[in-house]
């Protein structure tokens, strides 16, 4: 009997599952470096397309899912499309889910007209515009896993939100979304993001997706949300995703400059009420706030306290970033001796430089919350 459920094992409990799901298909879209790919593998699908423009993610992406999808990389990538914009949908083989993390792209309505005209220009036109192809071809897809970040609920006033719901209502669609928070999903990460979960209705009767709302010790679905969430969820650490002390470069210890401009930024941004600057945690912290993109620059908004060795703080190296998101990298081991690796895990390799590992897993989506998403669809759903 395992003495704990935490980041990994409940990765297991999952793969144990999916070894009895059927073999559905989905597509990537805006790919990023993958996070969607491994959920969705994780349930038993197979990606049948992925799209993703930048070069370094790319990189990245063909590094880590060229054994497990090869198919996509056959024929100069013939299924990995480097232009979405570029792409002819017809081309995209028939898929069950299409899973996209798009960006937050405000539409140009002119106030005459309701959902998909609405759309074009913007990248979210690209994802219906796929999905009405397949839709007009006899192959309509069963599911759409959409991401976003959580001010999409109130950007220009709720309007971007309502037209992308209108236009899935026009497609045919059903939907159900939420803002979930990683920090209940096994990561120590206070990672917030708006999921929609949309089904098509000719093909699923169903009124409502049941969001899960996190992952009990015992591995089990919380499905409401409550004020003590942080009692009933897996039990975390910032230490959970630590290498050992004794592997850490000094280059990741901050500058005295950088450390006096931190808290003298700090000391203003209180006084003015703009902010707080850097946030400092140790390994005991529970979790931390949002790893972001611009991590690479100064690493303010996580740092790890070292004051016990009389040094000043220090940033994440890119593995426990990556880490920070539920990848699972062997790096230099970890410092707490209680998480190891289960069998069966998708091991993951960094493959570009530590400035684009920084800036690809602050872009990224927490795997284990998406895993968990990914399980539930196949339950409700499929």
């Amino acid at each position: 009997m395992r003495k704990f459920v935490g980041l990994l094992t409940v990765d297991c409990i999952m793969a144990k599952k999916a070894s009895k799901q059927k073999n559905y298909t989905f597509i990537d879209l805006f790919a990023g470096i993958g996070g969607f790919h491994q959920a969705m593998h994780s349930v038993g699908m197979k990606c049948v397309f992925a799209s993703e423009w930048d070069k370094n993610a790319r990189i990245s992406y063909i590094e880590n899912y060229k054994n497990i999808s090869p198919e996509l990389f056959e024929n100069d990538c013939e299924f990995f499309n480097h232009d979405i914009t570029q792409q002819e949908p017809s081309k995209i083989p028939a898929f069950d889910v299409c899973c996209a993390g798009f960006p937050c792209q405000p539409f140009s309505i002119a106030g005459l007209r309701k959902g998909f005209e609405d759309t074009r220009g913007t990248l979210f036109f690209n994802i219906a515009n796929i999905v009405k192809q397949k839709i007009d071809a006899g192959t309509p897809p069963k599911v759409l896993f959409l991401e976003n970040v959580k001010g999409l609920k109130n950007h220009m006033k709720g309007q971007t939100l309502k037209v992308i719901l209108e236009t899935l209502t026009e497609l045919g669609y059903e939907y159900s979304y939420d803002v979930l928070n990683a920090k209940y999903f096994g990561v120590p990460q206070n990672r917030e993001r708006l999921f929609i979960i949309a089904w098509y209705k000719d093909l699923i009767d169903k009124k409502e997706f049941k969001f899960p709302h996190g992952i009990s010790p015992e591995g089990e679905t919380i499905y409401d949300l409550s004020k003590d969430m942080m009692d009933r969820v897996i039990k975390t650490k910032v230490s959970d995703i630590l290498e050992p002390d004794d592997t850490i470069d000094s280059s990741y210890t901050i500058s005295d400059k950088m450390w006096i401009g931190h808290q003298n930024r700090k000391k203003r941004n209180q006084a003015n009420g703009k902010g707080f600057g850097y946030s400092l945690f140790t390994d005991d912290s529970v979790y931390c706030s949002t790893i972001s993109a611009r991590y690479w620059k100064d690493g303010s908004e996580i740092l790890i306290d070292q004051s016990g060795k009389g040094l000043n703080p220090r940033k994440l190296t890119p593995v426990e970033a990556g880490r920070l998101q539920g990848y699972y990298i062997k790096g230099n081991g970890w410092k707490n001796k209680a998480h190891k690796p289960e069998k069966g895990e998708i091991e993951y390799h960094i493959a570009v430089t530590n400035k684009e590992a920084y800036h690809q897993f602050g872009n990224s989506v927490a795997i284990p919350l998406i895993k968990r998403i990914a399980e539930e669809i196949v339950k409700q759903l499929m």
